[in-house]
């Protein structure tokens, strides 16, 4: 009976993680994908358009790696420190948007390396978190 309720928790924790996982995935790449929009926002008439809607998106998946990391927190009852990264990306995620629409380019350029570079980071610790032995707690 103990190893079937160990064995449901362990399903439950990696199905969590992997979500988790999958959003940082896509916040990174969405995060990428608005360097590129950034870059065809310089030389092209349509650049500005997907610009505007990456930053929609990037937004999106921000929320997204928020909802991921609060249900891999209650179902697989860890750390809560993802759930701070999270946050803190939704947090920088708003300052980008506001920086975006105010057109300080001086300060949202730099802000959207760090932020890809975070982004980068926290997927590899999600990555290398998941391949290692499993713990419950």
């Amino acid at each position: 009976m103990a190893t079937q309720v160990t064995a449901t928790a362990t399903t439950k924790a990696q199905r969590s993680s992997s979500f988790l996982q999958i959003a940082i995935a896509l916040q990174t790449l969405t995060i990428f994908l608005q360097a590129v929009s950034a870059g065809l926002l310089l030389t092209s008439s349509y650049g500005e358009t997907l610009h505007s809607i990456g930053a929609r998106v990037m937004y999106g998946a921000s929320m997204l790696y928020v909802l991921a990391a609060v249900l891999a927190w209650k179902r697989g009852g860890g750390s809560l420190r993802p759930v701070w990264h999270a946050s803190g990306f939704l947090v920088l995620a708003s300052v980008q948007v506001v920086l975006g629409i105010a057109h300080v380019p001086s300060v949202h350029l730099p802000l959207g390396v760090l932020m890809f570079g975070l982004s980068v980071l926290a997927l590899a610790r999600a990555l290398r978190s998941d391949t290692g032995p499993a713990r419950i707690n």
